[in-house]
């Protein structure tokens, strides 16, 4: 998985990641999700982008920097 983004369910639940091409990773079914240094961050919507790209102002959240970084 990418620097940003463990997606955790507390209830047991199943979640699922599905890596965008040249994206984010959409995670769905997360009630929260780990940014690199271990800080929680709780989910509120059913699927969440997360950065893969780890250059987002909101990690662990995708803010489309992606589009505009090159790629090595």
């Amino acid at each position: 998985m990418s620097t940003a983004g463990r997606p955790r369910r507390g209830d047991g639940g199943q979640v699922s990641v599905r890596p965008v091409p040249g994206g984010p990773l959409l995670v769905r079914g997360a009630d929260s999700v780990a940014d690199p240094d271990g800080v929680e961050h709780a989910v509120e919507r059913p699927v969440v982008a997360v950065c893969a790209c780890a250059r987002s102002q909101r990690l662990p959240w995708c803010d489309g920097t992606h589009r505009y970084v090159r790629r090595d």
